[in-house]
């Protein structure tokens, strides 16, 4: 961190000793008291900073000032300040440098504070110590095992094994212990790792109708068929389209109609006749 601030200047008087002398415009105040007449009898009071010390109630002749801080007591330099950043510190939380505020004289100088922002990363999300993340996975991994490399914070290379054998289902979560954030101030500890699954399906028609029938023989058998009874009306599964791109349009055709036919009445609603 490099910062330009105000430093005290060593002579700290702002010149040599015994140059400073009180102001005789303010007496020393900083202020300036002013009386102006509004009516006789009546006097209005007025205060304003006193303009040859500045405020400060204390001037130095030009000759006697100091030359690095030219009388202002302060000077101001670059600052070079290391700030350590610790494992496992979190978002929001703050480092203090103590006493390295602006400095002026006569006041006790504060700390600088800085307050730490956590950057999103493109891979994990961190949940207090832990780690989660999204995996994408083939359906051939899901059901018959896998192993993937990932690249952790730290630069460190780990390898996810999954057994062939057991099945990871679209959306489920599995967790690697030890593999989260470290402990803030105790990095020998740390948290878990969370790996959500996304399974992605082959696309339709992906396999011969042949080699299908070999598929299923392979996978777990069908539930036994329904009965079906003589009347029923076979139905056409078709793919769904998401309400914003079309029910938005059939809602606005419906409103229209209903406009036209039913008025005010809101919509499909008439009169009856008698």
């Amino acid at each position: 961190l490099v910062k330009l601030k105000p430093f005290r200047c060593l002579s700290s008087q702002g010149g040599k000793s015994g140059a400073v002398q009180k102001c005789t415009a303010c007496r020393g105040r900083g202020m300036r008291i002013m009386i102006r007449q509004l009516a006789p009898g009546m006097v209005q009071q007025m205060q304003s900073v006193c303009t040859d010390c500045n405020g400060e109630g204390e001037v130095i002749s030009e000759k006697d000032r100091c030359k690095k801080c030219e009388g202002k007591k302060v000077i101001k330099e670059v600052k070079i300040l290391e700030v350590h950043v610790d494992k496992g510190m979190k978002h929001g939380q703050k480092i203090t440098f103590g006493g390295e505020a602006d400095q002026a004289p006569g006041v006790e100088p504060g700390d600088i504070v800085l307050v730490l922002q956590g950057k999103e990363h493109e891979t994990y999300r961190r949940e207090g110590n832990d780690l989660s993340m999204t995996h994408k996975i083939g359906l051939v991994e899901a059901l018959c095992g896998f192993h993937f490399t990932l690249k952790h914070l730290d630069g460190r290379q780990i390898v996810v094994k999954y057994p062939a054998g057991k099945v990871i289902e679209p959306g489920s979560v599995r967790v690697v212990r030890g593999e989260g954030m470290p402990q803030y101030r105790n990095p020998f500890e740390k948290g878990d790792l969370f790996i959500k699954f996304d399974v992605q399906f082959p696309e339709n028609n992906w396999l011969s109708p042949e080699k299908l029938s070999e598929l299923e023989d392979l996978l777990p058998t069908r539930a036994d068929p329904p009965v079906i009874s003589g009347d029923a009306e076979e139905v056409e599964l078709q793919e769904f389209v998401s309400q914003s791109s079309s029910g938005g349009h059939r809602r606005e055709a419906y409103n229209d109609s209903s406009d036209e036919e039913g008025g005010h009445h809101g919509p499909g609603v008439q009169c009856a006749h008698q």
